[in-house]
């Protein structure tokens, strides 16, 4: 009864258009309610409980370090190596955005600002060179779901603390996947963009190369840092956040000289905002999460999947066939937040390696980004490229296939995370 009372409650709730933070909290109180604890002392709490944890300080950190990032030049840097690399290649300019999302995603951690930051950059430039809009936009958007799966990721941020996982695991064990995802989808912007009657960018000199790395060193050096001083032990991940944030003050002020004071001010709000609506939202997870607990949720889910827990690959498949249900309707921090409680007991009964399930768990949930209505990335890219949605999820549907034949993949050959990371750590 208790796990019909929370999913009802929660649907109903979130059918009203309640943001999905009040969401959990009213599907808390329907089933203290119900199991009969009500009491307003649990449920601030829990709240508090939720928000004060050392680990989650590395989503604000992060989360500042993107936006101080873009605002100090970086980002455009980025653009501009990646050009110089590999846009004279014919489609060109759909490797160079491929490209400068695999390093840009290894600086902030987030698919909707990743998309937000460049697509504002390489829509306009791919179309004017004369890209088909739709197929670019709807690349930028599949390209984007890099960020939350190279380190640093904010959502395995969220499953490391919820599932009690260590992150720097996490964190390595993304890499792999995420550059199997970047080669997939530049084999599939090769073949798709062939018809495209483009401008090719002349081939750069080595010298004139050499040059614009010099300029964009400052950029590339963060990603080694930051993943070289965890696998070192140098720093832990929240520490690796405050390392990014101060790099990138460093570099923006006194490097590239592009972080005035305004760019600075604007950069804290919008982290502010950002931030509190996260923090908000674990801190209601908790309540839902210790409720769910209370209630014997998860072992009510374990014994609906039990039969599936002889075989690792059936179970791993029917997990993430409701994971990608649910993503349709949820973004995807709260996914993870409401899900991880449920589903750990069940991975750990049977005998999966929960930094392997992490991962694919994220990678799932990220996927749920580009499946409407609720997908935030659909939208965000829908803005960059001034296209209607209808538009976008046509166009995007090749990269989307390819995205999930590479979730297939993982399900099925578990070493393709597991080698590297035994390798890596």
């Amino acid at each position: 009864m208790a796990l019909v009372i929370f999913v009802v409650a929660l649907c109903v709730v979130m059918a009203m258009g309640v943001p999905i933070a009040f969401a959990l909290l009213f599907t808390g109180l329907a089933l203290m309610i119900h199991l009969d604890t009500f009491s307003t002392q649990i449920l601030a709490q829990n709240l508090i409980s939720g928000a004060d944890n050392y680990a989650m300080m590395a989503v604000p950190f992060f989360i500042l370090a993107g936006d101080l990032m873009n605002a100090g030049g970086l980002t455009k840097r980025i653009v501009n190596f990646s050009s110089a690399l590999v846009g004279h290649i014919r489609g060109g300019l759909g490797y160079v955005a491929i490209l400068a999302i695999v390093l840009f995603a290894s600086l902030v951690g987030s698919a909707v600002a990743s998309t937000a930051a460049l697509g504002a950059i390489l829509i306009p430039m791919m179309v004017k060179s004369g890209y088909n809009r739709d197929r670019s936009t709807g690349l930028i958007a599949a390209g984007n779901l890099l960020a939350p799966i190279i380190p640093p990721s904010v959502p395995m941020i969220f499953f490391g603390v919820t599932a009690g996982v260590s992150i720097s695991k996490l964190f390595i064990a993304g890499i792999v996947p995420g550059l199997i995802i970047a080669i997939a989808l530049a084999i599939t912007w090769g073949i798709i963009s062939r018809k495209d009657k483009t401008d090719i960018l002349p081939r750069k000199s080595f010298k004139e190369i050499f040059k614009v790395f010099i300029d964009s060193i400052w950029a590339l050096l963060l990603p080694f840092i930051i993943v070289v001083g965890m696998r070192g032990g140098v720093f832990t991940p929240t520490e690796a956040g405050v390392v990014a944030v101060a790099y990138a003050l460093f570099v923006g002020f006194v490097v590239y000289r592009e972080l005035t004071l305004k760019k600075f001010y604007d950069a804290f709000v919008s982290s502010a905002k950002s931030t509190s609506v996260i923090m908000f939202l674990a801190a209601a997870a908790m309540v839902s999460a210790w409720l769910m607990a209370i209630g014997n949720i998860p072992g009510i889910v374990t014994e609906m999947l039990r039969p599936f827990m002889g075989d690792k690959i059936i179970l791993m498949l029917v997990i993430n066939f409701i994971v990608i249900l649910v993503g349709t309707a949820m973004d995807v921090n709260p996914t993870i937040l409401i899900l991880t409680p449920v589903l750990m007991p069940i991975v750990k009964q049977a005998g999966i390696d929960p930094v392997y399930f992490g991962v694919v768990f994220v990678i799932n949930n990220v996927i749920g980004l580009l499946t409407p209505p609720v997908g935030t990335v659909l939208n965000v890219a829908c803005g960059a490229g001034k296209i209607s949605m209808e538009r976008l999820v046509k166009a995007i549907m090749p990269f989307f296939i390819v995205e999930c034949a590479i979730l297939l993949l993982l399900i099925l050959f578990p070493q393709i995370i597991m080698v590297p990371l035994k390798m890596l750590m």
